[in-house]
């Protein structure tokens, strides 16, 4: 049984900027080029500034493998970084771990993540592999690292009023009695609630067309895997803005 993933409290840091992503979901030129504005965004700002991602790096989009490999490279120059586990993540870590329990995972979005370890898992399972045999071919062809940053991903980071979640919270229901599936998988009622505690949830997990700024909550997946834009959400001097 996997634990609860770490959340994070960095009230009391000093950062001049915060910068924040979501559902990637293997679109790495998209989030190269996003990296590449912040930094460029960033520049002019003194001081330390905070990255934050929020979950779903894999599954859908043609290069998960890189996409982590970038989050296990450092952060860029003069940031700090946070990764939060989103649950195309978790399933993914699940499959490695019990793959006859989470074959699901398979209809999920999966296949282009596989194939981007270099990976065919339908001509496999046609061929008569084994769906346990498929996560062994998995695991020799992702870097070990890859593995320990999936476990490591965290799931959620606080700042004073500002709280980060891939999906949101259950409303009204403190950080510490959320569950790591709170966090990863709601919609409603948090979408139409919004927290229902003294906080700005900064979250993604439910695409749209445009960002959401709803009632206590940003909501910043806008679907680039699906044909959208990757957003950039910027935090400074206590102003939100969209980084275009």
């Amino acid at each position: 049984m996997q634990q609860q993933r770490d959340r994070i409290d960095l009230t009391g840091r000093d950062y001049r900027a915060i910068y924040a992503l979501s559902d990637i979901h293997g679109c790495y030129n998209a989030m190269m080029e996003a990296q590449k504005r912040i930094v460029e965004d960033a520049s002019t700002l003194p001081g330390r500034k905070l990255l934050m991602f929020l979950g779903d790096y894999v599954d859908r989009g043609p290069h998960s493998s890189d996409v982590l490999s970038q989050l296990c490279a450092p952060a860029p120059e003069g940031f700090d970084r946070y990764a939060l586990c989103g649950n195309h993540d978790d399933v993914f870590l699940r499959f490695l771990d019990d793959p006859e329990a989470n074959r699901h995972w398979l209809d999920f979005g999966a296949l282009p993540t596989l194939a981007s370890y270099g990976i065919d898992a339908k001509e496999l399972l046609a061929e008569g592999q084994s769906i346990e045999g498929l996560r062994d071919l998995t695991l020799e062809a992702m870097p070990p690292a890859h593995v320990d940053l999936l476990r490591s991903l965290a799931g959620a980071v606080t700042m004073g009023s500002l709280l980060f979640a891939h999906a949101g919270i259950r409303p009204g229901i403190p950080l510490a009695d959320q569950t790591d599936e709170d966090l990863m998988w709601i919609r409603e009622p948090f979408l139409s609630d919004g927290p229902q505690l003294p906080l700005l949830v900064i979250h993604g997990h439910t695409p749209g067309d445009d960002p959401v700024f709803g009632h206590g909550r940003i909501g910043i997946d806008t679907g680039v895997s699906m044909g959208g834009t990757l957003t950039i959400l910027k935090i400074a001097d206590g102003k939100q803005m969209i980084l275009s």
